[in-house]
């Protein structure tokens, strides 16, 4: 319900700028790339050599429904609101850490965890709605070597690919596998899976712009982004019997980019 009503604020606003002010638009190309701290059932929750270890890198691109450049109404809406849409591709291989695979090197279950591993491959693509609300768009077009902090709101959809394997041998049985993955889970036959599949996310972001020439920005933001899903990372153990993976995949993308203002 909650990413239906964001996909739809975001639609409702578009159009609502388009049947009425289509002449004044303008259009922004660019590009973002940056590491990636993927969230997933990999190691020990809330532990930093796991977000550390756990990182990928994400690359896309961007483009912007600019309200304010070629208008001369300088609402508020106009002023403070753009329309980002987005393709992008991330990558991320996953080991586990923490203090169990820290633990006994003899153990079998300390052994089992560390030959496994995985690699989470995504296809995105979204729409976010930005808010500038110190600055002016007008004003900050204006302005080289001014900065625009903003923060977003969107949704997204993605085809992920995901592999889970061992160096002790195939997993799915007690030789090789750490017996929390052989349970059952959301009706899979264990606790992992090798899949690819369709899910949807929502977004969180906050950044900045900065004015580097009257046609040429650079930004940097940190976006948290939710999925509906818990196999992303080919990780799933059975949530009713392992309470301490109650959380579905997730990640927080820091990306970097520049961006053109074509001067239609």
């Amino acid at each position: 319900m909650f990413k239906n009503t964001i996909i739809s604020l975001l639609i409702s606003f578009i159009f609502s700028h388009n049947s009425n002010a289509q002449s004044r638009l303008a259009h922004e190309i660019g590009i973002i790339a940056g590491p990636i701290s993927f969230r997933s059932d990999y190691g020990q929750r809330d532990n930093a050599s796991t977000n550390v270890g756990n990182t990928g890198f994400g690359i896309g691109l961007v483009h912007f429904l600019n309200f304010s450049y070629n208008s001369r109404r300088e609402n508020y809406l106009n002023e403070h609101f753009k329309v980002r849409s987005e393709i992008s591709f991330n990558k991320t291989n996953l080991e586990h850490f923490g203090a169990t695979v820290n633990g006994n090197p003899n153990s079998i279950g300390v052994k089992q965890l560390k030959a496994m591993s995985g690699k989470s491959t995504l296809a995105n693509i979204g729409f976010q709605l930005e808010y500038s609300p110190f600055m002016r768009i007008h004003a900050y077009e204006n302005t080289v070597g001014g900065f625009s902090p903003y923060i977003s709101i969107g949704a997204q959809f993605s085809y992920y690919s995901t592999k889970v394997s061992s160096t002790l041998g195939p997993l799915g049985n007690t030789a090789t596998t750490f017996p929390k993955y052989l349970t059952p889970s959301d009706g899979h036959q264990y606790g992992f899976s090798n899949q690819s599949g369709t899910v949807l996310s929502v977004t969180y972001g906050a950044g900045v712009h900065y004015k580097l020439a009257p046609l040429h920005d650079l930004l940097f933001e940190a976006r948290f982004q939710y999925y509906n899903s818990d196999w992303i990372d080919g990780l799933n153990p059975n949530k009713n019997i392992y309470k301490e993976n109650k959380s579905n995949d997730n990640q927080i993308w820091f990306n970097f980019g520049y961006v053109y203002y074509l001067d239609l």
